[in-house]
């Protein structure tokens, strides 16, 4: 897998977990060096586009990622 393209402008990791360095390092790790795919924001982004990316929606929820892309396709 390639590093995500989003990483440095993720706004989930500049807003959400500003203050949680060693949890955006692990998520990092896990969601944006490693397997991209498996990133529910990075599904949405792709999928429909960042516009309608839920603020708070975490890299695990791919759930609440496959309801969005559905709704905005």
């Amino acid at each position: 897998m390639s590093h995500c393209e989003f990483i440095e402008n993720c706004l989930f990791f500049l807003e959400n977990l500003a203050e949680k360095p060693v949890q955006i390092e692990e998520l990092k790790t896990k969601y944006c060096e490693n397997n991209n795919l498996n990133c529910a924001r990075y599904m949405i982004a792709q999928a429909v586009g960042k516009e309608v990316m839920p603020p708070d929606l975490y890299p695990n929820e791919k759930t609440v990622a496959y309801k969005v892309i559905a709704e905005n396709s």
